[in-house]
């Protein structure tokens, strides 16, 4: 499978890189075909500017500013996203790379008359998410897991009608530990082997 992973960590030598790298490994591992787009390491811009938004509806105009972003969804069978959680959901150069590169016409149809929003991303049969989170599980869920609603909900929406998903999260990351760090990316290259 072709596999775009997306990742957004500030710090290079943050566990996350560490998420990144063995999830590169076990893909490359199984057999899949993996591009790596880090987006602080890309210089990615996540700020939607004036002339982008009022363009925003307007098919192949919407593009220009991201094409090769848009280039990297089209090429892929698979989703998977490397981030920590910051504040309950997705730090902001993800967030903002969702607002600029999943624009109309690429990734969705906008709704007409009775007509809904219409799918576009159904070439994508895998979509996953791999986030660090300082709050503990219950907490996560209190506040509703707003990063993992996005991922696999709103963005899960647009892709295949069976897409598989994944969701794995290092809670209480701030109180985690050599062993609690080893097992979670074991627990990760488990989850990983086993996509087809």
């Amino acid at each position: 499978m072709r596999i775009l992973l997306v990742y957004s960590h500030p710090v290079p030598e943050s566990f996350n890189a560490a998420v990144r790298d063995t999830a590169v490994e076990t893909l490359n591992r199984a057999g899949h075909d993996v591009k790596l787009l880090d987006l602080y390491a890309a210089g990615f811009d996540p700020v939607m500017h004036m002339q982008e938004r009022r363009d925003y509806h307007t098919r192949d105009l919407n593009e220009d500013p991201v094409k090769d972003h848009i280039e990297l969804l089209r090429w892929a069978e698979g989703l998977l996203f490397v981030y920590p959680t910051w504040w309950y959901g997705l730090p902001a150069m993800l967030k903002g790379w969702l607002d600029r590169v999943w624009v109309p016409h690429v990734t969705f149809t906008m709704p007409e008359g009775n007509q809904p929003i219409r799918p576009l991303m159904t070439h994508i049969r895998f979509l996953g998410a791999v986030t660090t989170c300082g709050a503990p599980w219950w907490w996560s869920k209190v506040v509703g897991e707003p990063g993992r609603r996005t991922i696999l909900r709103g963005i899960g929406a647009l892709c295949a009608k069976r897409c598989r998903k994944l969701w794995l999260a290092h809670y209480k990351m701030d109180a985690s530990t050599d062993s609690s760090r080893r097992l979670f990316l074991e627990q990760l290259q488990s989850k990983l082997r086993r996509i087809r």
